[in-house]
């Protein structure tokens, strides 16, 4: 049986997970692992490459769909072999990579995953712009959505996954169109729109069923463009809940393996929930980058 690293990410969740519970729900899985709990994500950066590069290969990360994006930014560059393997242990304001595999959304449920021996190798995706390389796991945005994922961190914790939505009504009435140009390896885009979605997974934003014919195993991802009104966004939001909005007429979906978003104006754009700079950017998926342990 390997030997984890868990780690509790402090700022994951309305509320600080306690280390003891994790301890608890490790130990009733007969999980053999060491336990740590970084004070900054600076640290946990510096705790995960560290232990990488000592050969460390398993990873059982307590937070959410950040602390993914945060071990991905740390590990995926070191390009390591064998690939690291991450698991999860829920605790943030949303868990949407979990819910792609339909894993438990509870420490004590995701830790007894954590005995046996299936493991899922998943693509990881790049951003690249004035801010450099990102990667993200899940979903990226430019647009609309971005704006929101940027104003959300600055409300209370306490509101948990209900901070996107209501951040996203607030930045929505003066967020301005733009007209933008997309050119992947297979196509080239241009229209106006409101947001650009890149999915690598299929949910967002504490459940909503963004990219519901994404995957995480075939090398490209999922590129939608919103072109509507913004009188239209109230009815269109309850379908990208659902995942029934790909059959709107405001939805333009194709898929890419490379692409690159130009807009006028400039938009904000987010990986994984954090803001990361404006466009023009560009990127990639990159196959099989990390294993998850489901």
């Amino acid at each position: 049986m390997p030997r984890w690293l868990a780690m509790v990410n402090p700022r994951a969740g309305r509320t600080a997970t306690d280390p003891q519970q994790v301890r608890r729900a490790l130990d009733q899985a007969g999980i053999d692992f060491d336990l740590v709990v970084p004070e900054s994500r600076e640290e946990m950066v510096t705790v995960l490459v560290g232990e990488a590069r000592s050969g460390r290969a398993y990873f059982a990360l307590v937070g959410g769909d950040g602390t993914v994006n945060l071990a991905a930014n740390a590990l995926v560059p070191l390009d390591i072999e064998p690939r690291p393997v991450i698991g999860v242990l829920p605790a943030g304001t949303g868990c949407d990579l979990l819910r792609t595999f339909g894993l438990p959304q509870d420490i004590s449920g995701a830790a007894r995953h954590l005995a046996t021996e299936a493991t899922y190798d998943i693509d990881v995706a790049t951003l690249e712009g004035s801010w450099g390389t990102r990667y993200f796991v899940n979903v990226a945005q430019a647009g609309a959505g971005a704006a929101a994922a940027a104003s959300a961190p600055l409300m209370s914790r306490r509101l948990g996954a209900i901070r996107y939505p209501i951040a996203f009504g607030v930045r929505l009435p003066r967020f301005p169109r733009a007209e933008v140009r997309i050119v992947t390896d297979r196509r080239t885009h241009v229209s106006g729109a409101l947001a650009v979605i890149v999915a690598n997974a299929q949910f967002f934003a504490g459940g909503w069923n963004v990219a519901p014919k994404a995957t995480l195993i075939d090398g490209v991802v999922d590129i939608q463009v919103i072109d509507t009104s913004k009188r239209r966004v109230p009815g269109l939001v309850p379908k990208v809940i659902r995942g029934t909005h790909l059959a709107d007429r405001a939805v333009r979906r194709f898929s890419a393996a490379e692409f690159s978003i130009e807009t006028v104006p400039s938009w904000p754009v987010e990986a994984d929930g954090d803001f990361v700079g404006n466009t023009p950017v560009k990127g990639r998926a990159l196959p099989a980058a990390l294993r998850l342990k489901i």
